[in-house]
């Protein structure tokens, strides 16, 4: 496994892989839902490239960037045990050199949820991306459900620019009492991690109450808010939303396909999650 910490050098290297190369972008500090991603990535294509990058313009001045959890050899060593190819880590002064200015402003599916929620947010996203598939060059590029707003943004960008890349979703990887494992679970403190099991009950709930019939999103959003309120520790409900699935309008009478989203505060950590009614 080549890892590599300039552009330079994985562009030379990327010349060098068996085609396809399938690609996992990442900010790091993995757990087994990256790894799921790069085993995907692994059975569909010869060769595999995963970017290990916190991403400064994602974040916006209040949030957790400083803190963001890091730990590269240990990131180096779970990807050794899934044999990733090449592993790019770039600095943020290599990726954002200076008078860096040029940025991918995807509108229409960013302002709402996270993009109302995070100012600038899918502003980084959607240009540190761009920059990732610019510099890898995949033949397609893995993403998980989990961030089910970011990859709208991201085929938005996609079909919008006329990228030539294929984008492929994957199954959100969850702890076995449902819990949806993100890099963040870890700022949870013991009775945080067992009260944040509410996000994926409150889901499946949602579920359960359209499979039975129940068609009115706003009947079951505010079955959801007031399930979630019966839980001590769960602070500011950002947003309940149930939208289209591919544009992320929100929805009145439910019609597949559909996507129930949220976000909430388990103590001071925020935690979103997101469930498909198929």
């Amino acid at each position: 496994m080549n890892v590599v910490e300039t552009i330079a050098e994985m562009k030379r290297l990327r010349r060098e892989l068996v085609e396809p190369v399938g690609f996992v972008p990442t900010m790091g500090f993995l757990h087994n839902g990256h790894l799921e991603l790069v085993r995907r990535a692994k059975a569909e294509n010869s060769s595999v490239v995963v970017s290990i990058f916190v991403n400064p313009t994602q974040f916006g001045p209040q949030e957790d960037f400083e803190s963001y959890p890091r730990d590269l050899p240990r990131d180096l060593a779970m990807l050794e045990t899934v044999k990733t190819d090449l592993v790019f880590v770039p600095s943020a002064d290599e990726m954002y050199p200076p008078q860096f200015d040029s940025w991918v402003n995807v509108e229409g599916v960013t302002e709402r949820l996270e993009g109302a929620i995070r100012p600038g947010h899918f502003k980084g996203v959607a240009t540190v991306v761009a920059k990732l598939f610019n510099i890898v060059q995949p033949t397609k590029a893995y993403f998980g459900q989990k961030d089910a707003q970011q990859v709208v943004v991201i085929k938005k960008m996609l079909a919008d620019l006329n990228m030539n890349l294929e984008v492929v979703t994957v199954p959100t990887v969850r702890e076995p009492d449902g819990l949806a494992m993100s890099s963040r679970n870890t700022y949870l403190k013991p009775d945080e991690r067992q009260a944040a099991v509410v996000l994926y009950q409150a889901l499946t709930l949602a579920q359960g109450l359209w499979r039975k019939g129940e068609k009115d999103a706003g009947r079951i959003r505010q079955v959801m808010r007031e399930f979630i309120q019966q839980q001590p520790l769960a602070g500011k409900i950002d947003y309940i939303s149930i939208t289209n699935a591919e544009t992320l309008r929100e929805l009145d009478i439910i019609k597949p396909p559909a996507i129930v989203l949220l976000a909430v505060k388990i103590g001071k950590p925020r935690l979103i999650d997101n469930i498909v009614l198929v």
